[in-house]
């Protein structure tokens, strides 16, 4: 009896401890389970993080850019845009410090912001580089124009800005004062150019301009001055840029050619005179016949005179060699923002055909026309819209120079082709006192970069 009431007990007690045994081991598992939920989600919070990007925009107001920053941030919920519209004045001097110094004293440096297309040498050191997770080498030549790809890679063979829209020098022109003549569209070459600009002069009887031909051969009121006497030198084959876009060649025999022909048309052909208005004013008070400036100038013509009939055409050539100036703007990413990938994520996403599309018709209920696409896919859908069928067609063959310097250096080709159209300087002199001033700029820049 003894016996078998021991072996009743040692089953109880055996029962007991795996029944112990199974607790544990589930709850065992259990603690398990919750321990990886616990570093899943740590993982998730990792993940999705707050992140906030301050974006610096310039010719685009919040009214444009917010429904695509909250589309952008509908999609990801973990991420803040503050957009800010940037003043135009002193602009590149203003985004080139602040990036260089970064937040300053709680007041935050902008992560994303727009650069002109020929400030990369300037502004390379400062720059995040284009993911290739955003776009690759090659996805970025099939995808913009061939200017974006040879403006925005940097001497490191990097690419550092995505651009939204594409623009260069147009001209523009009067259609009732060329319907005058007989002409429906300006001329397409220099020379014929030069012969109607001739024919659509007029003077008074002391011999003064009431009607200019074209706006050509002086500086001071002559907008976009530099901008044609740069385009002229780049048709003429001038090789600006050198020393890896440390140094600049203008008084090449090539540039020399450029600054002649231009000023020509003060003293020659008399098309234009110095003592006028600014050619923008005169423009859009309907006493100019024809002047060159980038798409956006129809805003300020528009805004002054909107009844003012005006076309806007390619930029004439030398024969048989279409080459034309662009003028555009991209979004680059600060290499000292703390979200650099975010950053490029959006503007990545900006890029896309849909946003692009969403974005030129945002801009199109507030003024005439949106920014033309980057995109050289999309050019097609933009070939009969007046005002920027010319910037399109002149797309696949725009180029500019590495600038880098672009205010100061810009305003010293102004300065050079006062000397000479003005003051009687000979075009090699004054093109050589202008490279020399911006020679010691630049060494000046590369060399503060090369100290820091």
């Amino acid at each position: 009896m003894n016996k078998q009431k021991w072996i009743i007990i040692g089953a109880v007690a055996l029962t007991v401890i795996v029944g112990i045994l199974l607790i544990v081991s589930f709850i065992n598992s259990g603690g398990d389970n919750n321990s990886n939920n616990d570093n899943n989600d740590d993982d998730n919070n990792n993940n999705n993080s707050a992140v906030v990007l301050e974006y610096w925009g310039l010719w685009e107001s919040e009214e444009v850019m917010q429904p695509l920053i909250d589309e952008y941030q509908d999609e990801n919920p973990n991420v803040t845009i503050k957009y800010t519209q940037k003043s135009f004045t002193q602009y590149e001097e203003n985004v080139y410090t602040r990036i260089e110094q970064g937040s300053i004293e709680g007041t935050p440096a902008p992560d994303i912001f727009r650069m002109n297309n020929t400030w990369l040498p300037k502004f390379q050191k400062y720059l995040s580089p284009v993911p290739e997770a955003v776009y690759s080498s090659a996805e970025y030549s099939d995808t913009f124009y061939p200017t974006a790809k040879a403006d925005l890679t940097g001497t490191n063979q990097n690419l550092y800005a995505i651009p939204l829209e594409i623009d260069g020098l147009a001209l523009f022109y009067n259609k009732e004062i060329l319907a005058s003549a007989g002409v429906d569209a300006p001329p397409t070459d220099w020379d014929s150019l030069i012969e109607l600009s001739k024919e659509l002069t007029v003077r008074d009887g002391s011999g003064q301009i009431t009607q200019a031909g074209i706006s050509m051969g002086s500086a001071d009121n002559v907008v976009h001055s530099a901008d044609i006497l740069s385009l002229l030198m780049l048709q003429n084959g001038a090789e600006i840029n050198q020393n890896f876009n440390t140094e600049v060649d203008l008084d090449s025999d090539r540039a020399v050619s450029a600054m002649n022909f231009y000023v020509d048309f003060l003293a020659e052909h008399q098309t234009w005179s110095a003592d006028l208005p600014n050619d923008l004013e005169m423009f859009y008070s309907g006493k100019l016949a024809m002047m060159f400036g980038p798409s956006w100038r129809a805003f300020d013509i528009l805004n002054a005179n909107p009844r003012l009939e005006f076309g806007i055409a390619t930029t004439p050539i030398i024969v048989d060699e279409e080459l034309y100036y662009s003028m555009y703007w991209a979004e680059a990413v600060s290499a000292k923002s703390d979200n650099q990938a975010e950053a490029w994520k959006f503007i990545g996403w900006l890029s896309e055909q849909a946003q692009l599309k969403k974005f030129y018709s945002n801009s199109s209920e507030v003024r005439a026309f949106g920014e033309p696409y980057s995109r050289e896919s999309m050019g097609s859908e933009l070939a009969d819209q007046p005002y920027v069928a010319a910037i399109i067609e002149m797309a696949p063959n725009m180029t500019a120079w590495k600038m880098g310097e672009q205010t100061y250096i810009e305003q010293r080709l102004r300065d050079a082709i006062t000397d000479v159209a003005e003051n009687n300087v000979q075009a090699e002199q004054a093109l050589f006192e202008a490279e020399e001033d911006i020679n010691e700029r630049l060494a000046d820049l590369f060399a503060t970069e090369e100290e820091s």
